[in-house]
């Protein structure tokens, strides 16, 4: 009787078929927020299109409009069109900082390749319907103010859900780093955005909305059918004839027994294969005052803040900066400004990088803030002095924005979402990040519209209030910056033989 050949070990190792699930979850997390972006992206480059300098478009071929807006798109078309403009931000961002610290709480309670999945469609819904305003020929405010609220709602879904997706699968030991590179997603999908938006910016803007609402909505389909919330979902565990493989917490990518791959806290598993195994009581999951007990949460939460108004104002009002302050077309303003993500995407890998080898978080946040004041200040006054300044300077304030601003929404975040002081509870993630990116989009809906409202007066002030929410944000992580050096401090002088005082 022919013996049947066992299949060899490491073609079913347990730690492969989690490396790829892992890989998988983290391209798919990638997409999925690159798309979120992409489909924010459009309304910064439209903003030109809808009150556009008519009078270098020539002549007004309609002799019953107003000769200087008779290309504007009304509602826009009047004096206060900036106004307007930062009514239409502001709506998307006071809803999305709303929805935000309710999101998680969701997040946390419902599957979250579900509620990924649904929000991206119903995101993708919202954004083509504001596009469809133009081919539908609509002119009325409360239409574009109520599909910004309602997008603005619908995308909070995104940003607790990808976190908590890759929190579950990647461990602490290069997280700032392998973050601070996932996190580019939020650089890539402007610059796709800008790019989308501005093929069809200066002849049938409504594409610029609708294509990218078709675009997240098949990402959401696929994230709906491929999506792996967690390890555990994954029988990743070997034949039990094989032999077990027994791994130390040093080694927290390594799997144990039957019991397929480890926590990401890297305790080893116990082979309880001798033993009946008892169901596992599941955790419950986090209140709102409980996550805002762990410490670092606040201080982190009301700096991100200040950073992301200085990051989101140059989102929504760098290109219409461009063409207002360069005198670039609208197309050519867009495309420019897509520089600013590129050095964003410099800015989070540099950032984790830092932090992953000095274990500080909050001084590497620091010190990115305290250089990128005098480089706002510098890109206002000299970063139109010739396009290789403007380059240049783009990318270093891109860099220094963008660095911290990633870093505490994606490894901060997680590191405290899996803090020790909540003693191995999976649950809190998701509340954790909705808490930091809701407190931080509540500055994300001040920023532009502060600049709506103090750029009439000029630039110049736009950049001054810049800069001051740079030195906020950097003033409200001091406490933490002491801490962290308070344990450098103690861990050389044990190196040395002193005590630190």
């Amino acid at each position: 009787i022919p013996v049947p050949i066992p299949v060899p070990p490491t073609l079913t190792s347990p730690l492969s078929s989690s490396r790829s699930y892992r890989g998988l979850t983290l391209v798919l997390t990638f997409l999925c927020y690159t798309s979120y972006h992409l489909s924010r992206k459009p309304i910064s480059i439209v903003k030109s299109q809808l009150h556009p300098n008519c009078s270098a478009l020539g002549p007004n071929p309609r002799n019953d409009s107003n000769s200087s807006t008779w290309c504007s798109w009304a509602p826009f078309d009047g004096d206060n069109y900036k106004e307007l403009f930062g009514a239409l931000d502001n709506a998307f961002l006071v809803a999305y900082a709303i929805g935000m610290f309710i999101s998680g709480i969701f997040g946390e309670r419902l599957p979250l390749r579900y509620y990924l999945s649904g929000g991206m469609v119903l995101s993708g819904l919202f954004t083509a319907l504001f596009g469809l305003g133009y081919f539908w020929d609509i002119h009325v405010l409360w239409y574009f103010i109520v599909v910004q609220v309602c997008n603005g709602l619908v995308q909070t879904t995104g940003w607790p859900a990808v976190v908590a997706c890759v929190g579950n699968w990647f461990g602490k030991g290069k997280r700032g780093l392998i973050m601070g590179i996932w996190n580019s997603h939020t650089s890539v999908g402007n610059i796709l955005g800008s790019l989308i938006a501005g093929a069809w910016v200066s002849s049938d803007w409504g594409l610029s909305f609708v294509v990218p609402g078709i675009i997240i909505t098949t990402v959401g389909i696929i994230c709906f059918f491929f999506l792996v919330e967690y390890p555990e979902d994954v029988d990743c565990s070997p034949p039990l004839h094989h032999v077990s493989v027994t791994t130390s917490e040093k080694d927290p990518e390594a799997v144990t027994s039957n019991e397929g791959p480890l926590s990401l806290s890297g305790q080893s598993s116990v082979d309880h294969s001798n033993s009946p195994k008892e169901p596992a009581e599941e955790p419950e999951a986090i209140s709102f005052l409980g996550a805002l007990r762990i410490p670092g949460v606040v201080e982190f939460s009301l700096c991100l803040l200040f950073a992301k108004l200085v990051s989101y104002t140059f989102l929504y009002w760098l290109p219409l900066y461009i063409v207002n302050v360069a005198h670039f077309g609208a197309k050519e303003a867009g495309d420019l400004s897509t520089l600013f993500d590129v050095g964003g995407i410099l800015g989070g890998i540099f950032a984790g990088l830092i932090s992953d080898y000095t274990g500080g978080r909050a001084t590497t946040c620091c010190v990115m803030l305290v250089v990128a004041a005098p480089m706002l200040f510098l890109y206002n006054h000299v970063g139109q002095n010739g396009i290789g300044t403007s380059i240049a300077m783009l990318i270093i304030c891109g860099a220094l924005v963008n660095g911290p601003y990633a870093l505490i929404t994606t490894a901060v975040s997680a590191d405290l979402g899996t803090h020790e002081s909540l003693k191995g509870n999976a649950k809190a993630l998701s509340t954790v990040t909705a808490i930091i990116d809701g407190t931080g989009s509540v500055g994300a809906a001040l920023g532009p519209l502060l600049a709506g409202l103090i750029s009439p007066t000029g630039w110049n002030n736009v950049f001054y209030m810049l800069i001051a929410a740079d030195v906020l944000a950097c003033l409200l992580l001091a406490r933490v910056v002491v801490k962290e050096v308070r344990g450098w401090c103690g861990y050389m002088a044990r190196k040395r033989g002193y005590v630190c005082t």
